[in-house]
């Protein structure tokens, strides 16, 4: 077992973004069935927001010991369905005969150097038929000083991210979501320049700006947006 400290501190200011979190989580939950496994659980609040404990298994795979941690005990609390448990460490230490329906990285590939190696190693634990899930952050102009902070190597687009699967990997849909706060992201990076956002801020985000792109996202079509999200189907090969 490894156990890899994570250098991040976003996870605690967007825990409580429950706005986002219910908003990306309406795209994915069909695909969300059987055996997932989520790559990067960090403090379990994706797990909160996107397990609803119809599924068969959901393994919480976290290096960081210390938020691996947290989860266990969001389990033991029942704050967690009771179809999820904890590994601490990485997928390459998963038994290859242990298949998963879907993998789901949010907001991880970003904080993967070699992402193109993961998601071609990820393909080893899946069933034919199962499925990748990716949203990250979305274009690499607006990478800042809280992205290289926070460990991450790289924004996406989407051609970008579509380009880092390998071609086993069939793409089912790729789409950008929330672009009411791309603007206000994009507002920083050029005149506010801050290093991070605040409590407040994140609070005011959530709460007012993730609704108005609920409208303004289906307006231009998902074309535009602060995260990027793509969803491939495992064609078994």
């Amino acid at each position: 077992m490894n156990d890899a400290t994570y250098i991040g501190n976003e996870l605690e200011l967007f825990e409580k973004a429950v706005n986002w979190k219910r908003y990306y989580a309406s795209f994915l939950k069909p695909y969300l069935k059987g055996r997932v496994v989520e790559v990067g659980a960090g403090l379990g609040g994706t797990t909160s927001s996107l397990c609803d404990g119809s599924q068969e298994e959901w393994l919480c795979l976290e290096p960081d010991g210390a938020l691996a941690a947290h989860v266990s005990e969001k389990i033991a609390a029942k704050t967690l369905p009771t179809c999820c448990r904890v590994h601490v460490g990485f997928l390459s230490e998963l038994p290859e005969d242990h298949k998963y329906d879907v993998a789901i990285y949010i907001d991880v590939l970003e904080h993967i150097e070699h992402d193109s190696a993961q998601l071609e190693e990820v393909t080893r634990y899946l069933k034919p038929g199962g499925h990748v899930i990716v949203l990250s952050p979305a274009y690499q102009w607006l990478f800042s000083p809280f992205d290289a902070a926070i460990g991450h190597y790289r924004r996406y687009t989407r051609p970008m991210l579509l380009a880092a699967a390998p071609p086993t990997l069939k793409r089912v849909k790729a789409f950008y979501l929330d672009s009411l706060g791309l603007c206000t992201s994009a507002a920083n990076k050029l005149f506010l320049k801050q290093s991070q956002p605040k409590p407040e801020q994140i609070k005011l985000w959530d709460s007012v700006i993730v609704p108005i792109s609920k409208v303004t996202d289906a307006l231009i079509g998902y074309n535009a947006g602060r995260s990027v999200i793509a969803v491939w189907q495992y064609n078994g090969k």
